[in-house]
């Protein structure tokens, strides 16, 4: 990715330009120290003066109203303000009428910010004061008194915090009164520009000592550039939060959201003292000390998927090239290109007013489809459709061009999300709440309604980073998240009724991705580098997690590593450098979900018979996420087998005592119990009929108080519970404490023999029950064999 940039020969300003704004994707407003504001169309390439400020004021910023206005989104920006060293700001038309002019701070204004919504303007200026505005003009507070000249302001994502400079520091303070305020020492020298993104939440920040900074929003630094030549007069993120650009003398720099550089150019511009990006994010615009604005276009991004590699060579035009055969094919838009997205042999171009969807097996037939809102800002895909996100919705498509469903949920902001935040997979759409962000909203991707009881999903911390898994039926979907403390956790999105738990998988998580073919879970947990072959056997078997593990050093992916993708059994990750390194994982566990999805038991046997065979170190692996499956999928031979191979013998037994249960209610009961299931394994007994049954197995659990209530509520085995308990206190020298078990054991003969008799009973009951409903199940299956073949009727 570079920045191709252009100059006019002879600058329009005649002194140095010290602010600029976009108004659309092609117009641009300019400011001068020669009192000029000057309108550039880059369409016609003509520029026009709108006005002449006054020769006592010189401009010093500018910041056009933000375009959604309440929610509402409008087409174009009708005014901006503009701050000026005679100590005020104005309110001025897009055709240059001065709407409203304020005398805000003694000295210049030297900066001027609306925020998201436009409801409300924070100044700062040479007297060290921060205002808050309302949008008319009227003074609402004076946030904070400074010592010194506050050069820089900008507004934190919610609105509801202010994040300026002072001197060498940062500081961030709310809006509303006695809430901390945050401070911290930025550079070495005078930081002299600020910008803090809605999307990503981060921070930049620029400095007389040369350097460039990235912080989160709890001041952590997350990157620090090297020592430029010249202070760094300029930074700004690009709206989607994955760019920023950098301003210094005759230096222009584009950057990737974590810091490091994508490009450098050494422009004639003098120092770029302001820039700024257009609405769509495909390109900016610099204000010059020479008197120039420079525009520059971000060209020959790359998208890479399988055999593919896709360049964006000019705005309009991207080159496809087939590594495997070096076939190269050209296609060509009508407009520019604002984003796109490769994945599951397919590519989604959304241009300004329209989408393509081109197959990987045919470039020369897209699908192209008209956008209903304006700039598209994210594009998700999963196998059997994408999602468009623009500052209007979420509208899901199948790749031939059919809008499937717009999903929408309470206050939702779609100009703030990213992959991060949003999710989407064949069946399930997912995405984290910006107005509280332990919220997770789940959709069902085709109807666009919420999912399972309609609840979202509510974690105790706030969560950062969210993941739907690609594969396997909708009932078994998995969502991964990592929560502020950087833990990952997992849960089940299909929810009815009771809460689905929680489950912490991995500690101290930078990043992570599902794999695209099989739902295996990668990700880097502080300095090691783990993949999950099968993060499932959390719900399954707790114990064998650290079992179905790869892991691998990851010191040297250097800080902050970034998983760009996860596809088949290869992984890219992005290390801070911008370096990219790919890491192949074992084939293995790929084939060994897909014999599992198919239900071939025998060959997922057979492969890890072969595995160990080849002697190498991933055998028990193997063998423990075949437990798991097995164990999940209710297939307790292969269970017994592999556990046997990773010498898990009591559970091998336990196994072989479900298998001589006599009904098949007990055996999926003791299943249940097997993954920790209790409650669920109490309640199917219950429901069947089984009393006994649901009253041993909390007996068998040492949840006396349970059984107890059981047994009294369904009268009978009062005498079974109170015998057993009477055992469990005596091999343990204890004497009866439980009012309860103290109230029913007045008067009541605990005789062994009469109990195993019940006991006894109890079984062949359930034995007789359960050929019973052999005979019943045999019978119907003979009826319907007789019917289909010999057309056989009932009295016929």
């Amino acid at each position: 990715m570079r920045l191709k940039t252009s100059l006019l020969k002879e600058p329009k300003h005649k002194e140095l330009v010290s602010c600029v704004g976009w108004t659309t994707a092609d117009e641009l407003y300019s400011c001068g120290d020669d009192h000029q504001i000057l309108k550039w169309n880059l369409l016609t390439s003509e520029t026009t003066q709108v006005m002449k400020l006054p020769d006592d004021a010189y401009p010093i910023d500018l910041h056009w109203l933000p375009r959604s206005v309440g929610g509402k989104k409008q087409h174009q920006t009708e005014s901006f303000v503009l701050t000026s060293s005679d100590g005020k700001f104005h309110f001025i038309s897009k055709v240059g009428r001065v709407e409203k002019s304020v005398e805000a701070h003694s000295g210049a204004v030297l900066a001027g910010r609306w925020n998201s919504e436009g409801t409300a303007l924070a100044t700062v200026g040479e007297d060290g004061q921060v205002k808050i505005w309302s949008k008319s003009g009227m003074l609402r507070s004076t946030l904070a008194q400074q010592g010194a000249p506050v050069y820089s302001v900008a507004w934190g994502p919610d609105s509801e915090k202010v994040l300026y400079t002072s001197g060498k520091q940062l500081i961030i303070k709310a809006l509303q009164p006695n809430v901390k305020v945050l401070q911290w020492k930025a550079h070495d020298g005078l930081v002299l520009k600020t910008d803090w993104n809605s999307v990503n939440e981060l921070i930049l920040s620029a400095g007389e000592d040369c350097k460039y900074k990235v912080w989160d929003s709890y001041g952590h630094l997350l990157y620090s550039s090297q020592p430029h030549e010249y202070p760094i007069t300029s930074v700004a993120w690009s709206g989607d939060g994955e760019l920023f650009a950098v301003g210094s003398f005759h230096t222009l720099r584009l950057c990737d959201k974590t810091g490091w550089s994508y490009a450098l150019e050494k422009p004639n511009t003098g120092s770029i003292f302001n820039i700024a990006w257009s609405v769509d994010g495909t390109q900016l615009a610099g204000a010059c000390g020479n008197g120039h604005v420079i525009f520059a276009h971000v060209v020959e991004q790359r998208w890479e998927w399988k055999n593919f590699e896709i360049t964006l060579i000019k705005r309009r035009t991207m080159q496809v090239h087939n590594v495997i055969n070096d076939a190269v094919d050209l296609l060509e838009f009508r407009d520019r290109v604002i984003k796109a997205s490769l994945n599951y042999g397919h590519l989604v171009v959304s241009t300004s007013l329209q989408c393509y969807v081109f197959s990987t097996n045919n470039w020369n037939t897209p699908l192209i489809f008209d956008l209903k809102e304006g700039t598209v800002t994210l594009i998700l895909q999963a196998e059997r459709h994408f999602l468009l996100v623009d500052g209007g919705g979420l509208y899901l498509y199948s790749y031939e061009g059919r809008l499937i469903s717009s999903p929408k949920f309470p206050g939702m902001r779609t100009d703030i999300l990213n992959a991060q935040t949003v999710s989407l997979s064949n069946d399930t759409l997912a995405v984290k709440d910006k107005a509280d962000e332990k919220v997770i909203y789940i959709f069902d991707a085709i109807s666009g309604k919420p999912l399972g009881d309609g609840k979202s999903l509510t974690h105790k911390t706030e969560i950062v980073e969210i993941a739907l898994d690609q594969k396997g039926l909708t009932n078994e979907r998995k969502i991964a998240f990592i929560d502020k403390n950087r833990d990952l956790y997992i849960t089940s999105v299909k929810r009815f009724g009771k809460e689905q738990k929680i489950v912490k998988i991995g500690t101290m998580v930078q990043t992570l991705a599902w794999n695209d073919t099989s739902n295996l879970l990668c990700g880097i947990q502080d300095t090691r580098f783990t993949v999950w072959y099968y993060p499932n056997t959390v719900y399954v078997d707790k114990d064998l997690l650290a079992k179905t593990l790869y892991e691998k050093d990851a010191s040297d992916f250097s800080k902050n590593p970034q998983i760009v993708h996860f596809v088949g059994n290869q992984i890219t990750i992005r290390r801070a450098d911008g370096s990219l390194i790919h890491i192949n994982i074992s084939p293995y566990p790929v084939i060994l979900h897909e014999y599992v999805s198919s239900s071939k038991w025998e060959d997922a046997v057979r492969l890890c018979r072969f595995v160990k065979a080849t002697a190498t170190d991933e055998d028990q692996t193997m063998w423990a996420c075949l437990a798991a499956m097995a164990v999940a999928n209710k297939d307790m031979a292969t269970a017994e087998i592999a556990y046997a191979s990773i010498g898990e013998i009591d559970k091998v037994q336990y196994i072989n005592s479900i298998k001589d249960l006599p009904s098949k209610e007990s055996r999926m009961a003791h299943m249940l119990l097997f993954s920790g299931n209790a409650q669920e394994a109490e309640t199917l007994l219950l429901q069947t009929g089984l009393i006994y049954q649901a009253i041993q197995v909390n007996i068998n659990l040492y949840n006396w108080d349970r059984a107890l209530e059981l047994a009294v509520k369904h009268k009978t085995h009062v005498d079974t519970v109170l015998a057993y308990r009477q055992k469990f206190l005596e091999d343990f020298g204890k004497k009866e404490t439980n009012k309860r078990f103290l109230q029913y054991a007045e008067g009541l003969e605990v005789d062994w023999n009469k109990i195993k008799a019940k006991i006894e009973m109890e079984i062949a009951k359930e034995r007789e029950r359960a050929a019973a409903s052999a005979t019943e199940d045999w019978k119907l299956s003979a009826f319907w064999i007789l019917r289909l073949h010999v057309g056989y009727e009932p009295g016929g």
